[in-house]
């Protein structure tokens, strides 16, 4: 299945959505708008169980935002404020999947090109090549889809000030330095480790899956009593569940589970 600015590409129970923008991979109001209609028709599609956000080519994740198509169309979109909205909203939608999300970072990963994978579970970038950073401090402005907190939270403040008040750029490897993604793999090997985390967690029980999900993600900065309440709903939840009976009977067995999604 393939759109104007992005590619939706479906393999078993992992789905891949792709810029279309190759070769900056700008992340155009076209491109947003699809995005947000594939995230939204994800949350309830129990046939898939992961998804890789990537890009088109090998050359750059992303540029960020498409600033000239900014400022020639925002008043169509309802002004300035309503395009930011709009990108804070999925985003948000992105990270509250109760799928995990796997980005790959490669060449440029600049602004939204960063702020985009923050909002992701999982991150992998290129061990050679990449440029990740939030450098809207050279723009006179500030990053405006929550990479602040989000590269705090992540990263930590020291980090976090570091990157950000400096326009600094950093590579793969230091990026996982510092916390900020999981893994680097060679760039012609990126994706295709990208779908195999994506495939090994697309095997995992759906539903405990979503519970963990909302128990860190959503719990992360809540009260110790709250968050450990939200995990206690999450194991009612898969209490007496075929997957979890499955996986009790396998671990007894001596074998891998095969988990159904019920």
């Amino acid at each position: 299945m393939s759109n104007t600015a992005l590619k939706i590409e479906r393999r078993g129970r992992v789905v891949i959505l792709e810029n279309q923008h190759p070769p900056h991979n700008r992340m155009t109001l076209e491109y947003m708008d699809e995005l947000e209609r594939a995230v939204m028709s994800l949350q309830d599609d129990r046939e898939v169980r992961a998804v890789v956000i990537t890009a088109a080519g090998t050359e750059h994740f992303s540029v960020g935002m498409d600033l000239k198509q900014l400022r020639a169309n925002a008043d169509d979109r309802g002004g300035f404020e309503a395009v930011l909205d709009q990108r804070l909203r999925v985003l948000a939608a992105i990270e509250q999947l109760d799928k995990p999300v796997i980005a790959t970072m490669f060449g440029y990963c600049l602004g939204g090109g960063l702020e985009l994978p923050l909002a992701c579970h999982f991150r992998f970038a290129a061990s050679e090549g990449a440029q990740i950073g939030l450098p809207e401090l050279d723009l006179g402005t500030v990053p405006a889809w929550g990479g602040t907190a989000r590269l705090t939270r992540t990263v930590g403040r020291a980090h976090a000030l570091d990157l950000i008040l400096r326009a600094k750029k950093i590579d793969g490897p230091t990026a996982l330095a510092i916390g900020l993604v999981h893994e680097v793999h060679p760039i012609d090997e990126l994706k295709a480790r990208a779908f195999d985390l994506a495939e090994e967690l697309a095997a995992q029980p759906p539903l405990a899956v979503a519970g963990v999900l909302r128990a860190v993600v959503g719990a992360e900065h809540l009260p110790l009593d709250e968050a450990l309440r939200i995990e206690r709903e999450a194991v009612r939840r898969c209490s007496g569940t075929a997957d979890q009976i499955e996986g009790m009977k396998a671990f007894i067995e001596k074998r891998r589970p095969n988990f159904q999604g019920r």
